[in-house]
C-alpha cells in the first residue's frame, strides 16, 4: 500500500469516482487545501464505489492508512480513484488515491493515498451480507 509512486509514467489505479475543483472555502490557515476536506472527498468516493459493489448502504468503519504526499492548492482539479482490494461477507476494503492536475498543467500528480474499509448495512443499520456480482471472483 505504501509503495513509492514517483515515476513520471505513474497513473491512477482504480475507477474514477469523484472529480472536484479545490476552492478557497476548503483551505486551512496556510492557504492550502485542508487535509480533512480531502479525506472527506476520498471517503465519499469510497462509499460510492462500495455501495455499487454491495448494492446497499455502507458505512466507513476504518481508515487503515493515509499518506499525504503533496499539498493540494486552490484551483487544482482533484480526481479520486478507488480500487476495490477485498470484498468479504459484509465488508469491503478499498485503496483510494487522490490525484490533482494543477492550473496550466496537464500531468496528474498523486497527492494522497489511503486504505479504507466499509461495511454494508441494511435499513436498520445492521451489517448486511454482500452478494457477489456475477462473474466476480
Amino acid at each position: 500500500m505504501t509503495q513509492a509512486i514517483d515515476s513520471v509514467n505513474a497513473s491512477p489505479k482504480g475507477e474514477l469516482a469523484i472529480r472536484v475543483l479545490a476552492m478557497p472555502a476548503n483551505t486551512n490557515r496556510n492557504g492550502d487545501i485542508f487535509g480533512g476536506w480531502l479525506l472527506g472527498q476520498m471517503d465519499m468516493a469510497g462509499e460510492i464505489t462500495v455501495s455499487k459493489v454491495s448494492k446497499s448502504r455502507c458505512v466507513t468503519v476504518a481508515v487503515d492508512a493515509m499518506s499525504f504526499r503533496k499539498p493540494v492548492f486552490v484551483g487544482d482539479v482533484v480526481a479520486i480513484h478507488v480500487d476495490v482490494i477485498h470484498v468479504g461477507n459484509t465488508s469491503a476494503s478499498v485503496s483510494i488515491e487522490a490525484w490533482v492536475v494543477r492550473r496550466n498543467e496537464t500531468a496528474p500528480i498523486l497527492v494522497t493515498q489511503g486504505k479504507f474499509t466499509y461495511v454494508a448495512i441494511d435499513d436498520a443499520g445492521d451489517p448486511k451480507r454482500i452478494t457477489p456480482r456475477a462473474g466476480a471472483a
